[in-house]
């Protein structure tokens, strides 16, 4: 039996909200713009998409919104592509039952940080992977050491890929170097790009997805950058790459959901507001994210 395959360019969905003064925050979940997004990062040749991540706002949801963002992904994606469905939770029985609800919808694949409240220990967190993969869905396990404060080192990875249908991981340290060696100590787990600012780096160093912010604007050029990367077409991938990384950039700051959602804005797909605890850039924050927007679309030829 092959190992399932959760690469290729997944884009880690953001999630467009309508004037509600009844929802959370005056803002509702805009389902039907939600499925037009999905429609449209699939028909630009993206592998699939992740609903229900940080850049999707996962923790501003209800458990309801949160579990229909999902459904609504899984239906308008169908068979034309994969749907990972993130089940972050502070806790294992949290995380378990998202992975029980994403593999009773109908999910492809199952992202899951670490314990998102607690910094866990060693053995924490490999009960609570062991939890969620118990479910049966393949697993990407996420590596955000800056936001949960636990970093998956390739020592604990190479222990993490011991537990049955865990099959990836989203590196988003930074650290390129990373790579290599987690394909030397886990040379069963699948590295995925987590990061668009070093995507082209890691993707030459062996990684083999990219689970991506920034195709949420520019799906089929990210595609390209991808494949070029794959097939070893350096001179033509950097050229490519280069303009867009100060945009890319935004991916790994704090204020990335509203600099791609912004960026969505400026490319005419609808990005919107966020709910609390995110609020609206500073002027400075939207007059550099734009520049650096404006210089990445250039170059791409769409400004």
């Amino acid at each position: 039996m092959s190992t399932p395959d959760l690469g290729g360019v997944v884009v880690a969905t953001a999630l467009p909200y309508r004037e509600d003064a009844s929802a959370p925050a005056g803002l509702a979940v805009d389902y039907d713009a939600y499925a037009a997004h999905c429609r449209w990062l699939v028909d630009n040749g993206c592998r699939g998409v992740g609903p229900n991540g940080s850049l999707g706002e996962y923790s501003s949801l209800t458990d309801e919104e949160r579990r229909r963002v999902a459904r609504t992904a899984i239906e308008t994606v169908g068979d034309d592509g994969i749907v990972v469905v993130g089940v972050h939770g502070p806790g294992s029985h949290q995380a378990k039952y998202w992975a029980e609800v994403a593999a009773e919808d109908g999910a492809d694949g199952l992202l899951c940080l670490p314990p998102t409240m607690y910094r866990a220990n060693r053995g924490e967190v490999l009960a609570h992977f062991e939890a969620v993969a118990s479910v049966g869905l393949p697993v990407m396990v996420y590596n955000n050491p800056i936001d949960t404060k636990v970093d998956l080192t390739p020592a604990l990875l190479a222990e993490i890929a011991q537990i049955d249908n865990v099959v990836a991981v989203k590196e988003f340290s930074g650290d390129v170097r990373r790579v290599l060696e987690i394909r030397e100590q886990a040379p069963g787990l699948d590295v995925i790009s987590g990061a668009d600012d070093v995507v082209l780096e890691s993707l030459l160093m062996g990684a083999t997805g990219w689970f991506a912010g920034f195709p949420n604007v520019f799906p089929a050029e990210s595609v390209r950058l991808f494949d070029l990367a794959r097939s070893g077409k350096l001179d033509e991938a950097r050229a490519l790459y280069e303009p867009l990384v100060a945009a890319f950039r935004w991916d790994s700051r704090t204020e990335f959901v509203q600099a791609i959602k912004l960026g969505m804005d400026l490319v005419d797909r609808y990005g919107g507001p966020c709910r609390p605890p995110r609020g609206a850039l500073t002027e400075e924050h939207r007059e550099q994210v734009t520049a650096d927007m404006r210089r990445a679309l250039a170059s791409l030829g769409v400004a």
